[in-house]
C-alpha cells in the first residue's frame, strides 16, 4: 500500500479509535505513526492498542510506525481553602511551600523547584497563560509576586515559567516507570516531554540505550536557547505548538516553528509539526479554512510529519481527520511550485552529508530515474536521502524490522524489510524486484541504488548503482 504523498502523518490514538477496525480504517486513510499518549490511559489499554496496530499492520501490509509520548512533569498550584480566588491586575500575590490550603493572598507551590528558581522579573502563568505574575522577591521557599493579568485561579491549576530553567528532570517517577512499560512492549518511537537542555535528551538517550528512536518535544521557551545541541543528540523532533503557545506570544509561535523545523532539516532528523492542526475537525467532519492552511504550510516547509491530537484520539470523526489531511498534503505536492518552495526552507552544507548521498540524489534529478533504493541496516542511508529532499520515492530495505517501522516517520520514505544482500548482484535483483512489485517503477523504467559495503555492517553508503526494472519475459 504506496501513499501518493511523501510527508507524514502522525495520528494520535484514544478513546475515538482504538479499536482494530479503526485503526485499520485510519492506516487505509492515510496514518503512518500512531501516537500513544501516556498522558492517558493505564497500562493494560496501551497493551491492547499496541497490540491492534500490529495486527494491522499485517492487514494493511505496509510497516506501521509507534511513538509512545511520555506524559513529563505537570507543575500545579496547590489547593484553596474556600474554593476559587478572584485575582485582580495589581494585587500582590505569594507563592510558597507553606501546604496549608490558600486564599485571596497566597497559595502552596507544591514544586520546590520553581521556587528555587525564582528570581526578581520572572513570570508566572497559570491556568495555560490566562493570569500572568510578575515575581518582585523570592527566598528559600517563597516568591512574591505583583499580578499583571488577573482573573479567576482554582486549585490544582497548571503552573508555567517561561523565563528560567526549572533545575529537575523532564522524566518523573511515572515517566520512568511508562518508559521502561513501552520498551518492554516495543514502540519504535519514545517522545519526552519538558525538554529544556541537551542533558534531558541525554538521560533519555542513557536509559533507552538504543531500543527505541527518541525524540524531543520543544514546548519550553529555554529549549529554543539551545536547539542546536539538544537536536544533536536527538533522532527526531516534535513542534508542541500548543505548550509552546502558553508560554511564548502568539505571533512567536511560527517564527519558531520554522527555526526548530529549519533547525531539524539541516541535521536530517525527522520533525513533527503538532497541535490544533486540524481542531475543529473534533466536532466538525470539515476543518476550517485557516486550519487547511495550517497544514499545508507545514509541507511547504518540508516536514516530515503532521499529527493529529484529539481530533483522532476522541473527536467525532477521526477518519475524516485523517483523510481531510492526506487529501491537503497530496494537493500540496501536486502543486508545480511546491519543489521550489521546500528546497527555499534546505540550508545545509553538502559537506555535512554523506557525498555519495548527495551525489545520488543529483543523479535522480538529471535523467528518467523514477525510484532511488536505500539498503540500510539501520535506516541512516534512507534518513540521508530523505534530508535531501529528492522528489522520486525512496525506498529503504533493511533486514531489521525494529529501522524498518522508525522510517515510516521519514518524508518520503517507502520502508520495507528485505533480506541482507550479499554480493552486487543481489543488490540489483532485490531492488529492482522490490520496487517493481510495489509499483515504484514500471518494467524498464531506471532506478539507482545506494548501498554499503561490505554487506550488513553499518556506516556510510559508498556503493550507488544504476539499475532497470526487469521488463516482462518474452513469450517464444
Amino acid at each position: 500500500m504506496i501513499r501518493a504523498r511523501r510527508s507524514r502523518i502522525v495520528a494520535t490514538i484514544g478513546p475515538a479509535s482504538s479499536s482494530l477496525d479503526m485503526i485499520v480504517t485510519l492506516a487505509k486513510a492515510g496514518a503512518d505513526v500512531f501516537r500513544l499518549n501516556f498522558s492517558h490511559g493505564a497500562h493494560e489499554t496501551h497493551a491492547a492498542v499496541y497490540a491492534a496496530i500490529r495486527e494491522a499492520e499485517k492487514i494493511v501490509g505496509r510497516p506501521l510506525g509507534i511513538l509512545a509520548d511520555l506524559q513529563g512533569p505537570k507543575l500545579r498550584v496547590g489547593k484553596f481553602a474556600n474554593g476559587p480566588v478572584m485575582l485582580q491586575a495589581g494585587q500582590a500575590f505569594r507563592f510558597d511551600s507553606d501546604p496549608t490550603p490558600g486564599d485571596e493572598t497566597r497559595v502552596h507551590l507544591p514544586h520546590p523547584e520553581i521556587l528555587t528558581a525564582m528570581r526578581p522579573g520572572a513570570t508566572l502563568l497559570l491556568d495555560d497563560g490566562k493570569l500572568r505574575m510578575v515575581v518582585t522577591d523570592a527566598g528559600p521557599g517563597y516568591a512574591n509576586t505583583t499580578v499583571a493579568n488577573g482573573g479567576k485561579l482554582s486549585e490544582r491549576k497548571g503552573v508555567a515559567v517561561p523565563d528560567v530553567v526549572i533545575p529537575m528532570s523532564p522524566l518523573t517517577a511515572k515517566d520512568r516507570e511508562d518508559l521502561a512499560f513501552a520498551l518492554r512492549l516495543g514502540v519504535d518511537w519514545i517522545a519526552l516531554s519538558f525538554v529544556q537542555a541537551p542533558e534531558d535528551m541525554a538521560e533519555l538517550r542513557r536509559i533507552v540505550e538504543g531500543r527505541a528512536a527518541v525524540l524531543a518535544k520543544i514546548e519550553k521557551p529555554q529549549a529554543l536557547k539551545v536547539l542546536g545541541p539538544i537536536l544533536d543528540l536527538c533522532d527526531g523532533v516534535m513542534v508542541a505548538r500548543g505548550d509552546l503557545g502558553v508560554e511564548m506570544a502568539p505571533e512567536e509561535v511560527p517564527v519558531a516553528q520554522k527555526v526548530i523545523l529549519r533547525a531539524a532539516r539541516e541535521r536530517g532528523i525527522p520533525v513533527i509539526v503538532a497541535t490544533q492542526m486540524l481542531e475543529s475537525m473534533i466536532s466538525s467532519p470539515t476543518p476550517t479554512r485557516a486550519e487547511a492552511s495550517d497544514v499545508a504550510n507545514a509541507v511547504y516547509e518540508g516536514a516530515d510529519a503532521v499529527m493529529l491530537s484529539a481530533e483522532s484520539a476522541a473527536g467525532e470523526y477521526p477518519e475524516e481527520s485523517v483523510s481531510m489531511m492526506n487529501r491537503i498534503i497530496e494537493r500540496v505536492e501536486r502543486d508545480p511550485r511546491w519543489p521550489e518552495l521546500m528546497q527555499a526552507e534546505q540550508h545545509h552544507d553538502d559537506d555535512d552529508a554523506d557525498v555519495l548521498v548527495v551525489a545520488a540524489a543529483g543523479a535522480a534529478k538529471a535523467g528518467s530515474t523514477k525510484c532511488l533504493v536505500a539498503f540500510t541496516t539501520t535506516g541512516a542511508t534512507a534518513r540521508r536521502l530523505s534530508r535531501e529532499r529528492p522528489l522520486q520515492p525512496v525506498l529503504a530495505l533493511s533486514p531489521d524490522i525494529n529501522a524498518v517501522r522508525r522510517m515510516a516517520l521519514v518524508w518520503g520514505v517507502e520502508p520495507r524489510v528485505s533480506a541482507q544482500p550479499d554480493s552486487l548482484e543481489v543488490v540489483t535483483t532485490d531492488a529492482s524486484s522490490k520496487a517493481l512489485e510495489l509499483g515504484l517503477v514500471a518494467p524498464g523504467e531506471r532506478l539507482l541504488v545506494v548501498a554499503g559495503t561490505p554487506f550488513g555492517a553499518p556506516g556510510a553508503a559508498n556503493l550507488l548503482r544504476l539499475a532497470h526494472a526487469p521488463a516482462p519475459a518474452r513469450r517464444r
